[in-house]
């Protein structure tokens, strides 16, 4: 790859911070050392290292957006900071060409004291805006913020949201070349983060973007390549959906303990190919939506993880009767059956699915914590259960998708992951009336109605007439 093809180059940074244990500890480390080589001791330290960053190194190429993800204290907040200039490191260079334009911590280069116009002009000139120039967009950063008849009160006075809004507008209107976003979405109402969304995908037509956010959804959506921070150091970069699931697995991993390889329980025996030739032409034929999805074979071999306390058995598309589906079609009523076997005891289990599109942009899905909370279902060793869901399949765009499906012990917020298994159900929809979005809601009906002046002349002349 060229260095003209470059718009970001990061080269083994680190960043190291000394820690005091005592405030006469900073003095003496500024001091006494150099006492001592003077008269020719050896070193002694008053500090301890914290390493924040250790041997950073990617690069990131003009036009990409890329993603940085990790849990919290993993150093990504302090590779932006390095990134947009406003930290040094301790070693390695970082190389940025074209105008960086930063929404970091909330209210970031925001002076509290000052009114949000004063802050505008603040702001927009450290992103390198002439005073011409931040006259003429003015307007346009005001509208793009819509935050009323307060823009001339103190930034202090403002709510959390509209410091946020205040502060995108600004980087929105300031033709960066390279757009850096630290969690500044989480802030903010539905309108405003969808204003920003519209933006952010306009600007990565033409620019760099480099962002934050522990929104896997929002990274596997924006992003073409991701890089996964782990306690300083660089775990590993690659293509978003693979790394977000191994991200999740990770994440629960370290919450609950190493999984037991639930890939060696005993599974039921997989269905044969005749199973999966349902006489299904017929409805495909009739239908007039011509949403055709193939339904493939369950997959029990697929990546996963868990505890092992519970695994799953069988994944099945059926119709409204129970049979497997080989093939259905868009706004049908489908069951998606999920069968699993119980090695350890569960007093509350949870049994749930998602559909993702082939991004690993999550569609839909629900599980059976809500419609159990009250009466929870205990589920001994070596029993077996199966979750059954009901639902009318929407209208999807050409293309795969899968469904991921997962069995815990516990509560919506608190629970234990026992197997959790990704791309456990391919589905296929060859062709689709969609038009637009990532699915299609089946329409009950859609009628179009034309009123010619002409009938509203008559009907008026009819109704004097009446008269």
């Amino acid at each position: 790859m060229s260095s003209s093809e470059i718009a970001v180059r990061v080269d083994h940074v680190s960043k190291h911070y000394h820690i005091y244990e005592r405030p006469e500890d900073r003095l003496k480390q500024a001091l006494v050392p150099r006492l001592r080589r003077f008269v020719g001791l050896g070193p002694r330290t008053y500090c301890r290292d914290f390493i924040a960053l250790e041997d950073i190194s990617f690069d990131v190429r003009r036009g990409e957006t890329i993603g940085i993800i990790g849990r919290n204290g993993a150093g990504k907040s302090t590779l932006l900071q390095i990134l947009c200039g406003t930290l040094a490191p301790s070693g390695g260079t970082v190389e940025t060409r074209g105008r960086i334009a930063a929404l970091l911590e909330l209210g970031s280069g925001f002076n509290p004291d000052f009114t949000g116009r004063e802050n505008v002009y603040l702001n927009a000139a450290v992103h390198g805006l002439t005073r011409e120039e931040i006259e003429a967009r003015f307007d346009g950063i005001t509208t793009f913020a819509d935050i009323g008849d307060v823009l001339d009160q103190p930034i202090k006075t403002y709510s959390s949201g509209m410091v946020m809004r205040l502060a995108f507008s600004v980087i929105a209107h300031v033709d960066a070349d390279i757009l850096i976003i630290d969690e500044a979405l989480a802030v903010g109402d539905a309108y405003f983060t969808q204003k920003c969304m519209r933006f952010l995908r306009g600007f990565m037509n033409r620019g760099t973007v480099i962002f934050v956010s522990h929104d896997t959804g929002a990274v596997v959506s924006l992003c073409q390549r991701v890089v996964w921070l782990e306690h300083g150091r660089v775990k590993a970069v690659g293509e978003p959906r693979d790394l977000m699931n191994a991200y999740l697995a990770d994440y629960y991993r370290q919450l609950q303990g190493e999984s037991d390889h639930v890939g060696a329980r005993p599974r039921a025996q997989a269905r044969t190919d005749a199973d999966f030739r349902d006489a299904r032409q017929d409805l495909t034929n009739a239908s007039l939506l011509r949403n055709d999805i193939e339904a493939f074979r369950f997959k029990p071999d697929a990546a996963c993880f868990g505890l092992g306390g519970a695994s799953i058995l069988d994944v099945t598309l059926c119709d409204a009767d129970g049979h497997p589906l080989a093939w259905c079609v868009g706004g049908e009523d489908v069951t998606l059956t999920i069968d699993v076997q119980v090695h350890e005891a569960m007093s509350s289990p949870i049994v749930g699915f998602l559909l993702k599109d082939r991004l690993g942009q999550y569609l839909f899905g629900d599980n059976t914590y809500l419609s159990y909370v009250t009466q929870p279902v205990a589920a001994p060793a070596g029993s077996t259960m199966r979750a059954a869901f009901g639902f009318r399949m929407p209208i999807l765009p050409k293309g795969d998708y899968s469904f991921e499906v997962a069995v815990a012990d516990g509560s919506q917020s608190e629970h234990v992951q026992h197997h959790w298994l990704h791309d456990a159900l391919i589905i296929r929809s060859h062709s689709s009336s969609v038009s637009t979005g990532l699915v299609g809601i089946p329409m009950r009906t859609i009628e179009l109605g034309v009123h010619r002046p002409a009938d509203h002349s008559r009907a008026s002349e009819a109704g004097l007439a009446h008269g």
